[in-house]
């Protein structure tokens, strides 16, 4: 059984081969990507067992996601396959300044239908932690209802309790996203936030006031994640800072997030103190901008010694 369980939806991503609008692109490269995968792949390569439960469409895009997880090895035992609806697909635009643009494709997709009866009691008992993210519940009324059942087991279990709002509003409004995500935030034991959109959440400026609300909320742990200011923690009992490393140059901007995340998650199932979770995160999530795609960038354990070896950390900075 796996030491992680995470749930969500994982779509075939198309990423364009050139910058520019789409309707002048005529190539694009297929891949797999959703919040929640991205983070089993990234803790499975970091020597931890992961396990992805989630509806995928009986379709040759489902059976590509399906093989790709399989192939990361990432547990999808608990996946699955819809006949009646397809797999969500989305498109991403690289604009000439840098920007990147999502174009959905996902409603009434299998992932959509994800339901409680989806989860199986069973698969929760021998795992050691939950990582949910608020994609999930926005994407309909049954999935909102496979979380909060995801969150009973877990505490049925005695698992611990990951959590990252991961604001999309493309989904739904920052009013019922609040609602929700506070409530999320309550039910967790540690809390991994953006800034931007800790501050939209939670109607406060600074990371400081981000952690603070967290916490006041019920968590043990808040996480913010600064960008190239690396990020800040803070429980009860520290607070502390993290730098983020430096890049060459910033390829794909996206799975970093969800790198940072499995990092410290990582860290985490290791028992490694807070600050070297921090340190693992905050590297992953450099490795991960990299390259392009979500989790091309994600390093293993040997990768990730080497560079803290070639950086000169003493022992006792970082976990051996």
């Amino acid at each position: 059984m796996p030491e992680l369980i995470t749930l969500g939806e994982t779509m075939i991503l198309f990423s364009p081969e050139a910058d520019g609008p789409l309707r002048y692109v005529d190539r694009f490269q297929r891949r797999a990507a959703g919040a929640e995968s991205n983070v089993a792949i990234a803790v499975t390569r970091l020597g931890h067992s992961a396990g992805w439960i989630s509806r995928l469409g009986d379709d040759e895009f489902g059976r590509y996601i399906l093989m790709s997880l399989r192939g990361e090895g990432v547990d999808v035992s608990q996946v699955r396959m819809d006949p009646d609806h397809p797999t969500g697909v989305m498109f991403r635009e690289r604009g000439l300044m840098g920007r990147v643009e999502v174009i959905y494709y996902r409603r009434g997709s299998a992932a959509s239908h994800l339901g409680p009866d989806d989860l199986d009691v069973a698969y929760f008992r021998s795992a050691r932690l939950l990582h949910l993210t608020g994609i999930t519940p926005a994407l309909s009324a049954s999935c909102r209802e496979a979380v909060y059942r995801a969150i009973e087991l877990a505490r049925g279990a005695g698992l611990t309790i990951s959590f990252d709002p991961n604001l999309r509003l493309k989904l739904w409004s920052l009013e019922e996203a609040r609602v929700v995500l506070r409530d999320l935030t309550a039910r967790a034991d540690m809390v991994l936030v953006g800034l931007e959109e800790g501050e939209a959440i939670f109607d406060c400026q600074g990371e400081e006031a981000v952690a603070s609300a967290i916490l006041a909320k019920g968590p043990r742990a808040a996480v913010v994640k600064l960008g190239t200011r690396g990020a800040y923690l803070r429980t009860a009992e520290a607070e502390l800072r993290v730098p983020a490393y430096q890049v060459p140059r910033v390829v794909d901007p996206v799975g970093a997030g969800d790198g940072f995340d499995a990092g410290v998650l990582a860290g985490w199932l290791k028992g490694w103190p807070w600050e070297d979770c921090l340190r693992l995160g905050a590297l992953v999530g450099a490795l991960a901008v990299t390259v392009p795609g979500d989790v091309e960038g994600y390093p293993d354990m040997a990768q990730v010694r080497a560079y803290w070896d070639q950086q000169g950390f003493e022992a006792g900075q970082v976990a051996r």
